[in-house]
């Protein structure tokens, strides 16, 4: 299916939000997660569906100032 990741269109095999930051690459249990413009707990990314047309934002924490 097409999605939108991080604003660029991907190509997914993905059927929740969880098995996407897998398939990507992405270390789970450092990011955040949005589906759609609203925030996914991690604790919710496994029982949360991907649609086509899906606007993921998968997000890393940045260092400095």
């Amino acid at each position: 299916m097409q999605i939108d990741l991080n604003g660029a269109p991907v190509t997914t095999a993905a059927e929740t939000l969880s098995a996407l930051i897998e398939e990507h690459g992405f270390d789970a249990a450092s990011v955040a997660t949005a589906l759609d413009g609203v925030f996914i707990p991690r604790l919710m990314r496994s029982t949360t569906p991907l649609h086509g047309g899906a606007k993921v934002e998968v997000l890393s924490p940045m260092q400095g100032g």
